[in-house]
């Protein structure tokens, strides 16, 4: 197998908003992660993907870019991603952006202008569509198509007289990628920001390049607007992979540089390999979302306690789906959570019973598993989803438009709690530094609120305790770039052990000198297992004393070494 860096990388997602605020202002910015390069040279992470710091209007936390090549002065400057990706440098760690493909704000000059002059060439750089119109003479969208922000895809603007598709926000239009000139202007944003140092990009969003060219209605069921959620009208379709291509060819080739494409919309593991074939795809790994929802509250709106239930099989199942599909042909991508999802151990944990067990075991399953891993910010202390009491506090466009839908049936506390265990705002809450006020994230209130169990869970809290989370995360992040590990962890083989287990998460890796076994335990109570007697040392556990031989107590996991003599 060839080795490379990004293989043996150990990755760790921040979202510059809330993760540390060094001008004392509310708001995280690039200077905070810097000043915070040490501490993730501490936690052994290798590689860091930061979030969107482009200027922006912050109608979707940044992801609506209004200037693809500068930086949102609340973040700081393009002096200070200089100086981010030198000392990043200096200390062995790599630095890869969210590189967002799809579309820009209607703030960006490109869409002022488009709108402005239908016969501008940036005009033909979104995709535009004569109104359809009710027996009233009012416009309607050209399709019922939904967009992922439970409205239409299509929006207005009355100033063209014309709709254009927005597949997330209407202050996010698409971008026409059918256009070569368009597909020009974004692969040169793309150069620039690798000829300026950076090491990769995890591309956003980009299976959605391409739509279904007939622009026709969907046939699936429409919801009480009228709308299909009919992601194959712009979800992995075929001209996507000759736009791809096109990229290849003139951003990548010939750079050492890591590129992770973020596919949604139901791709497979066989569709997957059209991206991320080690012979013939454009990137060289994806993210896909197929083993965040196996709880059973996808799709669910009233949630109670009796929901709460991880369906250990079909999370293995899963992910053995993947390592199947994509063989010996593509690298996988791992990671528990990222900017979009709840908080993983209030998802798969226990956060009030077994806080610190749950928190660390899911990182053991994580991290010594086939592909390259990616922490997200705040998930190596164990942080919580929140806590709020008000759907104010909930600042997020996709939150507004839920909710504006939803009160017509459930109530003002249903739509609360689904929220707190759902939503995305879960992910964007302050990092918890300290138990001084504001988490230590700020000396002032912060834009988003933190949650109020920092005082108990932060990285101050954890240093010294050899079995926090965060030092248990270490320790497995050592095991993992050990030199044995690398060979073990990284590039040995991988096999679930005993599949259809109902509360165990187990699995073996090899190679032809080494075997690891690391069995966890998803249940917040003691289950037995059974392992062979020569599984070797046990390298790891997050309980502090010795268990019992043949069962895990709720929410451990361990993991057993044995080397053949040389």
């Amino acid at each position: 197998m060839e080795k490379t860096w990004w293989k043996e990388a150990v990755g760790y997602q921040i979202l510059p908003k809330t993760f540390y605020d060094s001008n004392h202002d509310g708001i995280g910015d690039l200077r905070g992660i810097i000043a915070k390069l040490d501490y993730f040279k501490a936690l052994g992470v290798t590689l860091l993907w930061i979030g969107p710091f482009y200027p922006s209007p912050m109608d979707d936390n940044g992801y609506d870019v209004s200037d693809f090549l500068d930086v949102n002065p609340m973040f700081g400057t393009l002096a200070d991603v200089r100086e981010l990706i030198a000392q990043a440098h200096r200390r062995g760690l790599r630095i890869i952006l969210d590189l967002i493909l799809n579309h820009t704000s209607d703030e960006h000059p490109w869409f002022i202008e488009a709108r402005a002059h239908p016969d501008s060439p940036e005009h033909a750089f979104y995709i535009w569509k004569e109104p359809r119109y009710d027996a009233a003479g009012r416009p309607q969208p050209p399709t019922n198509w939904a967009s992922f922000f439970a409205d239409s895809a299509w929006a207005y603007d009355e100033q063209a007289g014309q709709y254009y598709m927005k597949i997330f926000s209407q202050k996010m239009p698409d971008l026409n990628w059918a256009n070569p000139i368009l597909r020009q202007r974004m692969e040169a944003v793309a150069r620039q920001w690798l000829d300026m140092g950076i090491d990769g990009f995890r591309v956003d969003a980009v299976a959605h390049l391409a739509r279904d060219p007939e622009f026709q209605d969907s046939e699936l069921p429409v919801n009480a607007q009228g709308l299909a959620a009919d992601w194959s009208k712009f979800s992995n379709l075929p001209a996507l992979f000759d736009y791809l291509q096109e990229f290849k060819q003139t951003v990548l080739a010939g750079r050492d540089c890591l590129t992770i494409g973020e596919v949604g919309g139901g791709a497979s593991p066989q569709m997957a390999l059209n991206y991320a074939d080690k012979e013939t795809g454009a990137f060289n790994m994806v993210f896909t979302f197929d083993h965040c929802w196996c709880n059973g509250l996808e799709g669910k709106e009233i949630i109670t306690e009796a929901d709460r239930h991880v369906d250990v099989r079909q999370l293995k199942q899963v992910f053995a789906r993947w390592y199947e599909g994509l063989g010996e042909r593509a690298w996988p991508a791992i990671y528990w959570m990222n900017h979009d999802l709840p908080r993983v151990v209030s998802q798969y944990g226990d956060p009030i019973r077994y806080h610190r067990e749950s928190a660390s075991m899911l990182e053991a399953a994580l991290l010594l598993m086939k592909g390259t891993p990616f922490l997200y910010n705040g998930e190596e202390i164990g942080m919580t989803n929140v806590d709020y009491s008000s759907l104010e506090d909930f600042h997020d466009v996709w939150v507004a438009n839920y909710v504006k839908e939803a009160r017509s049936r459930l109530s003002e506390e249903q739509i609360l709690e689904y929220e707190r265990r759902t939503s995305r705002v879960n992910a964007r809450t302050p990092m918890q530094w300290s138990a001084e006020t504001y988490a230590g994230f700020s000396t002032v209130e912060p834009a988003e609120k933190v949650i109020g169990n920092y005082r108990e869970i932060n990285v101050a809290a954890q240093q010294a305790d050899p079995y926090s989370v965060l030092n248990l995360t270490r320790r497995l992040i050592q095991l993992r770039l050990s030199e044995v590990g690398k060979q073990l962890f990284v590039y040995g083989g991988f096999e679930f052990v005993e599949p259809e287990h109902p509360d165990l998460f187990m699995y073996r890796r090899f190679t032809a000198t080494e075997e690891a076994w690391v069995v966890c335990n998803f249940r917040g109570e003691t289950i037995p297992f059974s392992l062979p007697e020569e599984r070797g040392e046990c390298v790891f556990d997050n309980y502090s004393d010795p268990g019992f031989a043949g069962a895990l107590r709720p929410y451990e996991a361990r993991v057993w070494l044995r080397r053949e003599d040389s």
